[in-house]
């Protein structure tokens, strides 16, 4: 079992080196059709193609002097347009990976339908051979002896090495994608055969994003087969990631109708009440203005309902797709998470900050929507801007999903998702939910703090016999998962006594 391991890895490595060894080897050549295509605003193309004429077929070795070159003469054009105060004719589409995928040419784009085939059956066989003989032939229970002796999962090299790949990926990823054409061209014919397009960089992240998901699922589903409830939430994630966030939304892609992802919910989903996308669903006839209805129906009602019966558990355990990723490919880092009081302070501050400043931005945006932007017009791109950069990029991406070998896997969802700190409040005023506890059985083996993925000291709470209500709690419940005592159990009880103190000792007051 052991070889069949190893040869896994070494399947795995060759598929990762495969990947980023495709992020060299293209040349790169300007044409006046390929402007053409890229550049559909016929205002920005009659100003564009003068000042790149000097590229002109004209080959290029690398991205970055093609990239450098390009952005160099468009800024001039629009230095020239700022001078002379002719602000219509500034140019604020950014044209740059789109004129950088359609003039890259080479090994890539000549043997994509191969390179992706390979690709796909390297990271399945790898993984597979990998996971099956590690998690399938191991007695049921779950095992985490020397985990933080481990070079991945316990702050060693390999996991610093692993994040630090992870942030360079996001980073170019939502900064630098035209960079990336080489690999967002691999994932073309994929694109091509769901949708009927070719791949934007966000195709590429999500196609990455459910492998991750499906693969690292099935670890999942054979590391807790001993558990029902954990192959339930597995299971429902990888159906959602696949279905509702991948499937659903390439074949509306390929029907003309606008990409909506039925399970994202304002205000994660926080570009839901923007203008563009306001208009796009009002303009697409009955499923336009279902999808407008749908999404206002899960913030009003779905989320209080179902909170109020399940806990946020049933949103970021089971459907969410930053949840699924943190719980999948996330898992082996779960033990990271800080449970210090000082991150707790932190968490609090920070999470409903992000909330209130996506409550802002949002009534902002609806105000000046529904006046015409009449009161402060175009100011709400500033706010708009702002967000998407700090929060929907920096915060949720990089750090969200690049620092999970650094400081766990729900980096994002304890101090930045606003739809967490909103679930969060109606759990924790106003559920069902809670997790009790039998503190007499309680040893203080620590399993259950260890393992808290939301950086809540589950110990503290099961040593005084007190129920844990904490509106960070995701419900995920690994912590019942590996005590060994049976001191832990996710419960959906009356509201009443969800609060009550019983500490070990004292009768409980009939």
């Amino acid at each position: 079992m052991e070889l069949v391991k190893k040869i896994g890895i070494a399947i795995s490595i060759a598929a990762l080196l495969l990947f980023l060894s495709c992020f060299f080897g293209a040349k790169y050549q300007l044409t006046p059709e390929i402007l053409n295509t890229s550049i559909l605003n016929q205002q920005d193309l009659e100003q564009i193609k003068p000042a790149v004429s000097f590229m002109m077929f004209n080959p290029y070795s690398s991205s970055f002097s093609f990239v450098k070159d390009f952005k160099s003469a468009v800024n001039s054009v629009n230095e020239k347009n700022r001078s002379q105060q002719k602000w219509d004719q500034v140019i604020y589409t950014d044209y740059t990976f789109t004129v950088t995928k359609n003039s890259n040419e080479g090994f890539v784009r000549d043997h994509n339908i191969t390179l992706l085939t390979i690709l796909f059956l390297l990271v399945i066989v790898g993984s597979l051979l990998f996971i099956i003989p590690r998690y399938a032939f191991m007695e049921k229970g779950i095992h985490h002896n020397n985990i933080f002796r481990n070079k991945v999962n316990a702050l060693g090299w390999i996991g610093i090495l692993f994040g630090t790949l992870l942030i360079l990926f996001y980073i170019l990823l939502y900064f630098f994608p035209e960079y990336i054409t080489n690999w967002v061209i691999l994932v073309d014919p994929l694109s091509r055969f769901t949708n009927g397009h070719d791949a934007t960089q966000w195709y590429l992240y999500g196609v990455l994003y459910t492998i991750a998901v499906i693969v690292m699922g099935i670890r999942m589903l054979l590391k807790y087969r001993g558990n029902f409830y954990q192959q339930f939430r597995t299971s429902s994630v990888m159906f959602f990631q696949l279905a509702f966030a991948f499937i659903i939304p390439e074949i509306l892609v390929s029907l003309n109708k606008p990409w909506f992802d039925f399970k994202n919910i304002w205000p994660l989903n926080y570009s839901f009440f923007y203008d563009w996308n306001l208009k796009s669903l009002m303009q697409n006839g009955t499923l336009g203005w279902f999808m407008l209805f749908w999404g206002i129906a899960l913030i009003i009602v779905a989320v209080p309902v179902f909170t109020y019966f399940f806990g946020k558990r049933w949103y970021c355990s089971w459907v969410c797709g930053c949840g699924g990723l943190a719980e999948t490919l996330g898992d082996p880092f779960r033990q990271l998470s800080s449970k210090k009081l000082i991150a707790w302070k932190i968490e609090r501050w920070l999470v409903h900050s992000v909330l209130v400043f996506a409550v802002i931005m949002t009534a902002v945006t609806l105000i000046n929507f529904i006046s015409g932007y009449k009161i402060l017009g175009n100011e709400t791109n500033t706010l708009h801007k702002a967000y998407g950069f700090l929060i929907g990029s920096v915060f949720s991406g990089v750090v969200g999903t690049g620092f999970y070998p650094l400081m766990g896997n729900r980096v994002w969802c304890r101090f930045g998702c606003p739809l967490a700190a909103y679930l969060g409040l109606v759990q924790r005023f106003k559920s069902r939910f809670r997790i009790t506890t039998n503190g007499g059985q309680c040893i203080s083996c620590g399993n259950c703090s260890t393992y808290c993925e939301m950086g809540i000291d589950v110990r503290w709470y099961a040593q005084r016999g007190q129920n844990i209500v904490r509106s960070s709690c995701v419900g995920c419940g690994v912590c019942a998962a590996v005590c060994p005592r049976g001191v832990l159990k996710l419960e959906n009880a009356e509201e009443k006594g969800r609060f009550e103190f019983h500490p070990i000792g004292e009768k409980k007051r009939l």
